[in-house]
C-alpha cells in the first residue's frame, strides 16, 4: 500500500505530460466545466426526447397504446443494454474520451450506452489523487446537472410539442429537433475542452477476464471425472490458469449478482411513469383553473423534482429518526421497503384508473354493439327490439340520451327491425348494426310518422386532450359553423355532421351562418376527453343550441396522480441509492464496474418485462396495474428471504488474504480506484428517471 501513495497521476500522451489547468483559486480543473455542460445538454436531449415519445407513437404514428408502450420500453431496455458495449469499447479499445465523442453522440440508444459508463468516470479522472473532496463535490455538481437537464426538458419539450403547430398538427419535429440541437451543442462543448483533458489509455476490461474465468471453470467442471480432486467451489476449477484472488473476487461478485435477480421487477414498475402513467394522464383533467392547463407528458418532471426534495429529507430526517428508534436499517432492508413503496404507488395508480374508467365508454366485445337513442320527436317514444328488453322505459323528447346499451348481434353484423310506439301509433325501422361499433339512433317525427337515422359514434377519448363535437340540425336550412379553425357543415332537416375534434376551451361566441344570416351561439366549455352532440333548434330568425354529452369529460383531476408519483419516488430513494451503496461496498475494487454493468442490466430486463406484459397480457389497465403491484410484493418477499441469508463482507480484507501483489497490479488498482467513486454517481443517474 505504501507504493500506491508514491504513484503519480500524470497521463502521458505522445511522450508529453498533460497537467490539468485549474480554475482560479481552486483545485478544480477547467475542463470540468466542459464535462458538466456536456452532461446537462446530453441529459436534456435524452429526457426531452423520451418525454414526448409515447404520445408521438400514439398521435403521430397512430399506434395503439399497447404497441406504443411496448416500443417505448424496448427502446428503454436497449438504452440499458448498450452500456455494456460502451464500457467494453471504452476500456478495451478507444478509451473514455473517444467513446464519448465518437460513439456516445451519434445514435440515441447506442449513444446513451456510450455515454453512461464513461462520462462520470471521465470527469473523476480529471482530478489529482489528493483532491478527493473536490472530486466528490464534482459528483454533486454533476448530479445536479442531470436533474436540471431532466426537469427543464420534461417541461419544455411538451410545450414545444403542443403549443407550436407544424405539418398540420402538434410539432413533434420541433420537440425532437431542440434536443437534437442540444446534442450538437454537447458535442461541440465537449470537444472544445479536448486539449485540457487527462485521457487515460485503455487498460483492458475486467468483464472479459471474468467471463473467461467463468467459462474455464464451467468447462473444467463439466469435463472433470470422478477421479479428479474435489473442489470447495465450482469456480475453483479455474485455478489452473487464473490467480486465487481473482477467483475469490468473482465469488464475491456472484453473491451480489444473485441478489440482483429479483430487482428487474422494481424497474418494470418504475419506468412505466413515461408510458402507462402518461397514457393515464391523457384521460384526466389537466386544468389548474382557467389560466393553466398541464400537458400529460409534463407530469414526468414530478419525479425529478421530488428526487431533489426527498434525497436530503431521507438523509437528514427520515434515516436519523429511524436510527433513534434503534432500528438497524441496512441497505438490503431499505431496498425491500423501497419495493413496497413502489407496489403501493401502483396500488394508488389502480385506484386512480378505476375512477378514470368511469368516464370512459368501453368498446363492445365481439358479437355486440353499443346503442343510444336520441328522441327528437315531439313527444315520448317507447322502443321494442326483438329478443331484447333494452329501452323498455319511455324516452322523453329532447332528453339527454341514456348510457350506451349493449345490443346482442350474434355475429359480425345483423339487420334488426326496431319497433317504435309514438302517440299510440306503432312504427318500424330496419337498421344494420356491426359488432364492436357504437351507434346513435336518432328519431324525429314527420307527418308520415317517425323517421329513424342511424349515426356511427366516436367513443374514444382524444389523446390530445381535445373534445369531440358533432351537430344535428333540426332546422329547415343548412348551417355552417366555424370554431377554433374547424368548420362544420350540417345539412337541413335533421342532418348530422361528422365528429371532429376541437381544442378544450370556453366557446361563448361561435359563428354560425344559415342562408344569408349570421348567428352567434354559446356552447360553453367543451372539456377534454368528452364527446358532445349539439342539437341546433329554432326558426328562420334564430339558432338555439342544446348540448348533450355522449362521453363524459375527463373529470378526475391530474393532482390525484401526485400520491403515486410521491410513493414511487420514495421507493426509488430507498431502492436505488441503497442498492448502489450495497453493491459498491460489497464489490472488490476492480469489480465495481462489473457490478455497475449488472445493475444497469436489471433496468434493461425490467423494461423487457413491461414489453412482454403490454403485448401479451390483454388485461384492462387497472388490472394490469394491480398485477404489477402484486408481482412486486411477491418479488419483495423472495428478495427479503434472500437478503436475510446474505452475509456482508469487507472487500478490504482481500489485501490481508492475498498480500502477494506486484507493483503492476498495484498500479492497475490505483487506476481503477480513480473511477470507483464515479460508479456511485454513474448508477445514481437512474434516480433521475432515465
Amino acid at each position: 500500500m505504501g507504493k500506491r501513495k508514491e504513484l503519480k497521476l500524470e497521463i502521458h500522451e505522445s511522450g508529453k505530460t498533460i497537467k490539468s489547468q485549474k480554475l482560479c483559486g481552486t483545485n478544480y480543473p477547467v475542463c470540468i466545466s466542459f464535462i458538466v455542460v456536456n452532461e446537462f445538454c446530453e441529459r436534456f436531449s435524452y429526457y426531452g426526447m423520451k418525454a414526448v415519445l409515447t404520445l408521438y407513437f400514439i398521435n403521430y404514428l397512430h399506434w395503439n397504446q399497447n404497441l406504443s408502450t411496448a416500443v417505448y420500453h424496448a427502446f428503454s431496455s436497449l438504452c440499458y443494454f448498450t452500456p455494456i458495449l460502451g464500457a467494453l469499447i471504452a476500456d478495451s479499445w478507444l478509451g473514455k474520451f473517444k467513446a464519448l465523442s465518437m460513439v456516445g453522440l451519434i445514435l440515441i440508444a447506442f449513444g446513451t450506452g456510450g455515454i453512461k459508463p464513461c462520462v462520470a468516470a471521465f470527469g473523476g479522472d480529471q482530478f489529482d489523487e489528493e483532491h478527493t473532496n473536490e472530486r466528490r463535490k464534482f459528483f454533486s455538481i454533476f448530479y445536479m446537472s442531470i436533474n436540471a437537464g431532466s426537469v427543464l426538458s420534461t417541461v419544455i419539450t411538451p410545450i414545444l410539442r403542443g403549443n407550436v403547430q407544424c405539418f398540420g398538427g402538434d410539432c413533434y419535429a420541433l420537440a425532437f429537433g431542440v434536443p437534437a440541437i442540444l446534442m450538437v451543442i454537447a458535442l461541440v462543448v465537449f470537444i472544445s475542452g479536448s486539449g485540457m483533458y487527462k485521457k487515460s489509455p485503455p487498460e483492458g476490461n475486467v468483464l472479459l477476464d471474468v467471463c473467461r474465468c467463468l467459462g474455464l471453470a464451467i468447462k473444467n467442471r463439466w469435463m472433470s471425472s470422478k477421479y479428479d480432486s474435489k473442489r470447495k467451489h465450482w469456480l475453483d476449477w479455474a485455478e489452473e490458469k487464473y490467480p486465487k484472488r481473482l477467483i475469490h473476487e468473482i465469488k464475491m461478485v456472484l453473491r451480489v449478482l444473485v441478489l440482483f435477480i429479483p430487482l428487474p421487477m422494481f424497474w418494470a414498475l418504475f419506468d412505466q411513469q413515461g408510458s402507462r402513467w402518461t397514457l393515464q394522464a391523457t384521460r384526466m383533467n389537466m386544468a389548474f383553473g382557467s389560466a393553466f392547463v398541464l400537458k400529460p407528458d409534463q407530469m414526468q418532471m414530478l419525479n425529478a423534482l421530488l428526487i431533489l426534495m426527498f434525497v436530503p429529507i431521507f438523509d437528514v430526517v427520515v434515516y436519523p429518526l429511524i436510527g433513534l428508534c434503534r432500528i438497524n436499517l441496512t441497505p438490503l432492508k431499505k431496498m425491500a421497503v423501497g419495493m413496497i413503496f413502489a407496489a403501493l404507488a401502483f396500488g394508488a395508480a389502480t385506484l386512480v384508473e378505476v375512477n378514470v374508467m368511469k368516464t370512459v365508454v368501453e368498446p363492445a366485445p365481439r358479437g355486440q354493439c353499443l346503442l343510444q337513442v336520441y328522441n327528437l320527436a315531439d313527444s315520448d317514444v317507447k322502443l321494442s327490439i326483438p329478443g331484447s328488453n333494452l329501452f323498455s322505459q319511455p324516452i322523453k323528447s329532447y332528453e339527454d340520451p341514456q348510457a350506451y346499451q349493449h345490443l346482442e348481434l350474434g355475429g359480425h353484423n345483423k339487420t334488426i327491425t326496431v319497433g317504435i310506439n309514438h302517440n299510440g301509433h306503432f312504427h318500424e325501422c330496419r337498421e344494420t348494426f356491426t359488432e364492436q361499433k357504437a351507434y346513435s339512433l336518432v328519431l324525429h317525427s314527420k307527418t308520415s310518422g317517425i323517421v329513424c337515422q342511424l349515426a356511427t359514434d366516436n367513443i374514444l377519448k382524444s389523446e390530445k386532450m381535445e373534445a369531440y363535437l358533432r351537430f344535428i340540425n333540426t332546422r329547415s336550412e343548412a348551417v355552417n359553423v366555424t370554431m377554433a379553425g374547424v368548420d362544420f357543415y350540417i345539412p337541413a332537416d335533421y342532418g348530422i355532421s361528422p365528429n371532429k375534434s376541437v381544442e378544450r376551451k370556453e366557446y361563448t361566441s361561435v359563428r354560425c351562418t344559415s342562408g344569408s344570416q349570421d348567428f352567434s351561439i354559446n356552447l360553453g366549455l367543451l372539456d377534454s376527453g368528452a364527446s358532445y352532440t349539439v342539437i341546433l333548434k329554432g326558426g328562420s330568425g334564430d339558432i338555439i343550441p342544446q348540448k348533450m354529452e355522449d362521453v363524459k369529460a375527463n373529470n378526475v383531476h391530474i393532482a390525484w396522480q401526485i400520491p403515486q408519483y410521491a410513493l414511487m419516488t420514495a421507493g426509488e430513494v430507498m431502492f436505488s441509492i441503497p442498492g448502489i451503496e450495497f453493491s459498491y461496498s460489497q464489490a472488490p475494487a476492480n469489480m465495481k464496474s462489473l457490478l455497475q454493468a449488472g445493475w444497469l442490466l436489471t433496468v434493461a430486463f425490467g423494461n423487457v418485462i413491461v414489453l412482454i406484459v403490454a403485448e401479451g397480457a390483454g388485461l384492462d389497465q387497472w388490472m394490469e396495474f394491480l398485477l404489477f403491484a402484486g408481482l412486486l410484493v411477491a418479488v419483495c418477499i423472495i428478495f427479503s428471504i434472500m437478503a436475510y441469508f446474505y452475509t456482508y463482507v469487507d472487500p478490504g480484507e482481500l489485501d490481508k488474504l492475498f498480500p502477494d501483489k506486484t507493483v503492476n497490479e498495484d498500479e492497475d488498482d490505483l487506476k481503477k480506484d480513480q473511477t470507483d467513486d464515479t460508479m456511485y454517481l454513474n448508477s445514481i443517474e437512474k434516480s433521475t428517471n432515465m
